[in-house]
């Protein structure tokens, strides 16, 4: 299993790595839908019909930066300058050897203070989704 370290979910990392070994591939990334970062409107004419604050996008799913790899990765990582995205993930791709996990439930990215400052005012408030523990 890989992690990037800066994503915060409530990923079921047992259900990921069973959906990897369920289908015999070299990869699995966790495919996640990103949280909008601006209201959303939605127009009849000049008019605005629906306004909804930081939707969920609807469509788009991306590489939430949980993966299960089987060691033959490393023959497509051939020293400090190699890519694990562009070396290994975008061949095992073209190749049909990189499945994707849908999570559908809470995934935030902590890039930037504004992700911090989201995610610890949701475990200040006790609604942080991705505690998972007692």
């Amino acid at each position: 299993m890989v992690t990037y370290g800066d994503g915060v979910s409530n990923v079921d990392l047992a259900g990921l790595l069973k959906f990897h070994r369920s289908h015999g591939r070299l990869a699995t990334v966790t495919a996640v839908r990103p949280p909008a970062r601006f209201g959303g409107l939605i127009f009849d004419g000049d008019l605005v019909s629906e306004f909804t604050e930081k939707p969920q996008v609807g469509e788009g799913w991306i590489n939430g930066g949980f993966l299960v790899c089987e060691p033959a990765i490393f023959d497509s990582l051939t020293g400090d300058d190699s890519s694990l995205e562009v070396d290994a993930l975008e061949k095992f791709a073209s190749a049909g050897q990189l499945a994707a996990y849908r999570h559908e439930g809470f995934w935030q990215c902590m890039d930037t203070p504004r992700d911090k400052r989201l995610l610890e005012a949701l475990w200040h408030e006790r609604q942080a989704p991705w505690k998972v523990w007692e």
